[in-house]
């Protein structure tokens, strides 16, 4: 197989939708020779803030000068960038062997489950000692925690999404994350409600602090941070690496601004549920005031609450569809807009709405499916 096949071929797994589940994941580990055995696996749960954490953790540990492995979905700006090897994009001659073998031992499995799998394979194949690995969805029955052993368990903020899977309350969600603390240290935000500092607490879990000496923008981060540097002190990093580590971390996607050639300035974020929305809010009304959105997103987030926040600093609104077949229905979101009392325009795509902006500020969000098409566009314009 040429790599594209593999990739096609793994991609093509997509119409098997979601199985919850480790069973087939493990199955696929064992017949790959266990590699998750071979690394020191921490691994990675909560609603929001896993991809940053995982960032700051990788830069740490690779600022210790270990050889490292990272796993994160879903993928924002290229698909190899969900899988890193000292923090690069997996190269496409190591992607097709380790996908290309966990691809004939498929079976049944899902596309996550084999990306989980051949993202191991490939870390052990590369020499890796670490591996951090991002959950896909929830915890327990994630694909991700086959993992037969970690070294450290990461809980970041916990809020109520995913509720027809996870349960409809912050303990019933908190048990689906607690499922990946399986005989190894625990870390949680500090930054979540006292339930559920509480509910973790009766686990063993260590409750991490805000981390204040941070170069990037936001509340959040600053608990982000603080998780990676517990985590590298529970590993023995010493003091200067966890420093350069967090201060090295590049977090694309996550209130990144970018400045045009033209004056205007783009903000694109992820945020897709309110409390990931709260951090944009900040940066936008205390440095701009307000900006004009370019709004998606997909059919199971809250999107009255979400909306509610938006209209906090939008100057105006355009709707467009998500690169998704979760995608909300375009009229569906045009409505819920109208309900929160706000007028929205509709556009067919990214391009389109970008290229009838007007204002000088101008803010990407709802979903990580919007932004590569995104930055695509604004990139040509720097």
């Amino acid at each position: 197989m040429t790599e594209n096949k593999v990739l096609c071929a793994v991609q093509a797994l997509s119409k098997r939708g979601m199985e919850f589940g480790v069973e087939r994941t493990r199955a696929l580990l064992d017949k790959l020779g266990s590699p998750d055995k071979k690394l020191k696996i921490i691994h990675i749960a909560g609603t929001n803030g896993k991809g940053s954490v995982a960032e700051y953790i990788t830069q740490i540990l690779i600022a210790a000068g270990k050889r490292v492995g990272t796993f994160t979905s879903p993928a924002v700006f290229d698909y190899f960038e969900q899988f890193r090897i000292d923090g690069q994009p997996i190269g496409e001659e190591d992607y097709e062997v380790a996908f290309g073998r966990a691809l004939s031992f498929a079976d049944g499995a899902t596309q996550f489950e084999v990306e989980t799998a051949g993202a191991l394979y490939a870390f052990a194949l590369a020499g890796c000692e670490y591996a951090v690995v991002e959950c896909g969805l929830g915890g327990k029955y994630d694909a991700t925690n086959a993992i037969s052993k970690k070294e450290v368990a990461v809980i970041t903020s916990i809020g109520l999404e995913h509720t027809a899977i996870l349960g409809e309350t912050l303990k019933e969600i908190c048990g689906h994350k607690a499922g990946i603390i399986n005989g190894c240290s625990a870390v949680v935000s500090g930054c979540n409600q006292p339930a559920v500092l509480e509910f973790f607490k009766n686990l063993g879990a260590n409750i991490a602090g805000k981390y204040e000496n941070l170069p990037l923008f936001g509340e959040a981060q600053k608990y982000n941070s603080g998780l990676a540097v517990e985590v590298g002190n529970l590993l023995n990093i010493d003091e200067t690496s966890i420093y350069m580590g967090v201060n090295r971390a590049k977090l694309g996607g996550r209130c990144e601004v970018l400045r045009a050639k033209d004056g205007k300035v783009y903000i694109l974020d992820g945020a897709h549920n309110p409390a990931a929305f709260a951090p944009l809010a900040e940066l936008v009304k205390s440095q701009f005031g307000t900006a004009d959105v370019v709004y998606g997103s997909l059919a199971d987030k809250n999107i009255r609450k979400n909306l509610e926040i938006i209209k906090t600093f939008a100057g105006s609104v355009t709707i467009v569809p998500c690169d998704s077949p979760r995608n909300i229905d375009m009229a569906k979101l045009k409505k819920e807009c109208e309900n929160s009392g706000i007028y929205a325009g509709v556009c067919e795509n990214i391009p389109a709405a970008l290229n009838i902006m007007q204002g000088n500020v101008i803010t990407v969000c709802g979903s990580f499916t919007l932004l590569r098409e995104a930055k695509q566009w604004i990139e040509k314009r720097l």
